[in-house]
């Protein structure tokens, strides 16, 4: 009986294994992976929502939404302060494997793709993957270190308020 949890045990862990090399891009300049203790379709409920950014991210004062949910939607998103923006465009929406992806088209220093990814690991856990692509453009008011930095604390703490409304 021990000898067949041990072999479910490993064989579980060596499946989740290759699921988080599968679900992460491996070309990704920048990427955040977090295992939390919900269903992917609880989580997925939350990131899919696309236009609630200023109540998960304290960068965002405003969201103004347009066009369709999903793939062709877009939103500007303000400061909260007011003086700065940026606009993103929803190029991929797929909620059968629970995936998005856009781009920032416009207000930072950077040609930025960014994708969100909920993978179901079972046992109600899943898996968020975030992945960005980006071509940093030289500018006098940050550095691509600070750029990185910046990108990594914004999707880090979106993902967790994300999970707490989620939960």
């Amino acid at each position: 009986m021990n000898n067949l949890i041990n072999t479910i045990t490993v064989t579980t862990l060596l499946m989740l294994g290759g699921l988080n090399v599968n679900a992460q891009n491996s070309k990704a300049d920048l990427s955040y992976v977090s295992t939390v203790e919900l269903s992917a379709d609880k989580v997925w409920e939350q990131i899919r929502v696309m236009d609630n950014i200023d109540e998960i991210s304290s960068f965002v004062g405003k969201v103004k939404w347009t066009g369709p949910k999903g793939a062709g939607g877009s939103r500007v998103c303000t400061a909260p302060d007011g003086k700065g923006s940026f606009k993103e465009n929803i190029i991929k929406f797929d909620d059968e494997q629970r995936t998005y992806t856009w781009q920032v088209v416009e207000g930072v220093p950077a040609k930025v793709t960014n994708s969100f990814r909920v993978v179901d690991l079972g046992l109600n856990k899943s898996m968020i993957v975030w992945s960005s692509n980006y071509k940093f453009m030289e500018n006098p008011n940050m550095t691509e270190e600070q750029f990185k930095a910046f990108m990594l604390g914004a999707v880090s703490e979106m993902v967790e308020n994300m999970v707490k409304m989620a939960s």
